[in-house]
């Protein structure tokens, strides 16, 4: 199986959840939405329970619990056996309903205050890449970049955003910093199927134009297109809600501004 993340990226997917969130829907979050952006490839076996369990800092059964949820979800299938294990099943379906459930129950304020955070994260990260990436990581944002214009649906634009902004943080070599950008695009994964979309060309286009940015050296080009990006992808989110709010699928908590 071919991974999807490159190696840093990957090690802040599976590291330890703070002591905080050492609860089983903390688990089924981080795991459920790195599903939901393809960070763990469709059919990928997941780590045996006791190492993952170990790697993220949680409890063997309160692994199980969250793995029990992402099954109920049909996000993860387990088998028995001596091949047995647990192994991703992403359904496109499944997600999206999730999305539209989820999408219609937030507030316009918190989408707003989701938008904000990840711009200041993404965008501090986009700066700090710019000063500390390797001509790996550059390649790879540019590969991530170009992969945008030839894909084919709405998934796979969705999940290919999220892996640019994560590897982006990766290339700001901070952990911290993509842990934290691996939880906003689990957040943003949850509501963001539904989002209208601009063209694959006019997408690659707008993140290519930041991977030259870091490639350059250019810090504050790179924070400022990447604050931009984020400001349209949270505009295009509110109007989601508020064309769910007006088709007669008000939300169900949240609060609107």
């Amino acid at each position: 199986m071919v991974r999807v993340l490159s190696g840093d990226a990957r090690s802040a997917l599976f590291a330890p959840l703070d002591d905080s969130w050492g609860r089983s829907e903390a688990v089924a979050r981080r795991l459920g939405s790195a599903i939901a952006l393809g960070l763990i490839a469709d059919g990928e076996q997941l780590p045996p329970e006791q190492e993952l369990a170990a790697s993220l800092n949680v409890a063997t059964v309160t692994l199980r619990e969250a793995l029990a949820d992402l099954r109920s979800k049909g996000l993860v299938e387990t088998r028995r056996g001596r091949s047995g294990g647990s192994f991703v099943r992403a359904s496109s379906t499944a997600l999206a309903g999730l999305s539209r459930d989820r999408l219609a129950e937030v507030g316009v304020s918190d989408l707003r205050e989701l938008g904000d955070l990840h711009a200041s994260v993404s965008g501090t990260a986009a700066r700090l890449a710019a000063a500390r990436a390797s001509t790996t990581e550059i390649a790879r944002l540019r590969e991530l970049a170009r992969r945008l214009a030839d894909a084919t649906d709405e998934p796979e634009l969705r999940r290919l955003e999220g892996r640019f902004h994560i590897e982006m943080a990766a290339a700001a070599q901070s952990v911290r910093l993509t842990t934290l950008e691996i939880e906003l695009q689990g957040e943003l994964a949850e509501l963001a199927w539904l989002r209208p979309r601009r063209s694959p060309a006019e997408l690659a286009t707008s993140r290519l134009a930041v991977a030259e940015a870091v490639a350059r050296r250019r810090g504050e080009r790179a924070r400022r297109l990447v604050e931009e990006l984020v400001a349209e992808d949270t505009r295009l989110l509110v109007d989601d809600h508020l064309s769910l709010a007006r088709s007669g699928q008000p939300p169900t908590g949240g609060h609107d501004a």
